[in-house]
C-alpha cells in the first residue's frame, strides 16, 4: 500500500445515491464492471469509471493494454462479456443489449482523421448534418470553422492541407452534431512531438469552450498531462488508478503505476513510525500517516525533482550520468552507500562525471511501499 494516496469515489455508492438530496449529479458516461472478450480471450476485465457532464478525461497505457477496445464499446462498435454502460443515465451497452452507433449522440475523432478526400473542409465539417436544415447547417459550419482557425480554408480539400489542420478539421467534423460525448483515439499520433503538445492543449480549450464531455486514449504521458482533468491508467485490461495527473505523479496508488508515470527510482528504507521513514536521504516525514507499521522495510519513490542541487550541502553525491535538456541536466548520482538517484538541475550547473555534488532533499508527497 502507497504511503500516499487520494480519496476514492465508488461507482456504485454514487449511482446509489443519485436519488438522494444534495447527492453527487448523474454522471454523463458510465462503466460498471465491463469486460470484454475477443475469441474467448479476456482484453478487458472489470472496467469500472464514470465521467461528469463537462469533463476532459484520458485513457493511458501502452499499446494492447485494452485502451481502445474501451472507446469501442463506448461508441457501440463493440458487444460486452459483462457490465454495463450508461450515457447519461440510459443503458446502452450491457449482455443482451447493444444501441447502435448511430443512436448514441456519440462523435469520433479516428488516429488517422478519416477525412474524405473528395470533400471540402466544409463538406467535411457539414457531412453529418444532413438532416439539418441548409442555413442552419452553413451556420454551424461556419461557426465550428471559426472555432478552429480554419475559416479560410472552408473551400480547400484535406490534401492540401497540413496534418495539425486535418485534425482541427476532423474535430470540427466530430463536434457539428453536437454529440453529448465526444470520442478521441490517439488523434495526435501522427504529429510531431511539438505540434503535438501545441494542438493538445488548443483541442483542450477548444472542447472546454464547447462545454464537450471527452474521452481520449493515448500511449503518451505528456499529452495525457496536457489534454485532460482526469486519467485513467490502463494495463492489461484493467484500470489501475483513475486520478488527476498531479496525484498520479505524487501519490500513486500502487508500485506498478508509480513506475509508469514520470521517472523515478526506489531506493531502501524503513519505517520509524507512522510520519517518518529513514533512508540512505536520511529521515524522511511523511505528510500523511504511513499505513504500515513500524520496522517494515520498504522502498521509496524519490523523483528527479526531489533531489535538489545545492553547493552548500554537506551532503555530497556522484555525478555518474547526465543528459543536457536545454534548460536543465538530468543527472544520474550515487549516494554514499551506494544508491542512484535522479536529478534535475537548472544547466547553468554544468557538473563533469565523476564530480562531487551538494545534494538536499525536498520530498513533499512520501511514497513508500512495502520492499517484495
Amino acid at each position: 500500500m502507497s504511503a500516499c494516496f487520494a480519496a476514492r469515489h465508488c461507482l456504485a455508492d454514487i449511482i446509489a445515491g443519485m436519488d438522494a438530496p444534495d447527492s453527487t449529479p448523474m454522471p454523463l458516461l458510465a462503466l460498471e464492471s465491463v469486460a470484454q472478450k475477443y475469441g474467448g480471450v479476456a482484453v478487458l476485465h472489470e472496467v469500472t469509471f464514470f465521467l461528469k457532464r463537462g469533463a476532459i478525461a484520458c485513457l493511458l497505457g501502452a499499446s494492447g493494454c485494452g485502451k481502445t477496445t474501451v472507446l469501442r464499446c463506448i461508441a457501440g462498435f463493440e458487444r460486452l462479456a459483462a457490465g454495463e454502460i450508461r450515457l447519461d443515465g440510459r443503458i446502452v451497452s450491457r449482455p443482451g443489449l447493444l444501441v447502435p452507433p448511430e443512436e448514441r449522440r456519440v462523435g469520433m475523432v479516428f488516429q488517422d482523421y478519416a477525412l474524405f478526400p473528395h470533400r471540402t473542409v466544409a463538406g467535411n465539417v457539414g457531412f453529418g448534418l444532413h438532416a439539418v436544415p441548409r442555413e442552419e447547417r452553413a451556420a454551424r459550419v461556419s461557426e465550428l470553422l471559426d472555432v478552429v482557425g480554419l475559416a479560410e480554408a472552408c473551400e480547400r480539400y484535406p490534401h492540401e492541407l497540413s496534418g495539425g489542420q486535418q485534425q482541427r478539421v476532423a474535430l470540427a467534423r466530430a463536434l457539428a452534431p453536437r454529440p453529448q460525448l465526444l470520442l478521441l483515439d490517439e488523434p495526435f499520433s501522427n504529429l510531431d512531438v511539438e505540434l503535438r503538445e501545441r494542438l493538445s492543449a488548443e483541442v483542450r480549450s477548444i472542447l472546454k469552450q464547447q462545454n464537450t464531455t471527452a474521452l481520449m486514449v493515448t500511449h503518451d504521458q505528456h499529452e495525457a498531462f496536457t489534454f485532460a482533468d482526469e486519467i485513467g491508467i490502463m494495463h492489461v485490461g484493467r484500470i489501475q488508478q483513475w486520478d488527476s495527473a498531479y496525484n498520479l505523479y505524487h501519490c500513486p496508488d500502487s508500485r506498478w503505476v508509480a513506475d509508469f508515470i514520470g521517472q523515478g527510482v526506489f531506493i531502501p528504507g524503513t519505517v520509524e513510525d507512522p510520519m517518518h521513514v529513514r533512508c540512505e536521504l536520511g529521515m524522511l516525514a511523511a505528510n500523511k500517516p504511513v499505513a504500515l507499521a513500524a520496522g517494515t522495510v520498504v522502498e521509496v519513490l524519490v523523483r528527479p525533482d526531489d533531489v535538489q542541487h545545492d553547493d552548500a550541502s554537506p551532503f555530497r553525491a556522484e555525478v555518474l550520468q547526465k543528459a543536457f535538456r536545454g534548460a536543465e541536466f538530468l543527472y544520474t548520482l550515487r549516494l554514499p552507500g551506494g544508491s542512484r538517484v535522479l536529478s534535475l538541475v537548472p544547466s547553468h550547473h554544468d557538473h563533469g562525471i565523476g564530480e562531487r555534488i551538494g545534494i538536499r532533499v525536498q520530498i513533499d508527497h512520501l511514497v513508500a511501499f512495502p520492499k517484495i
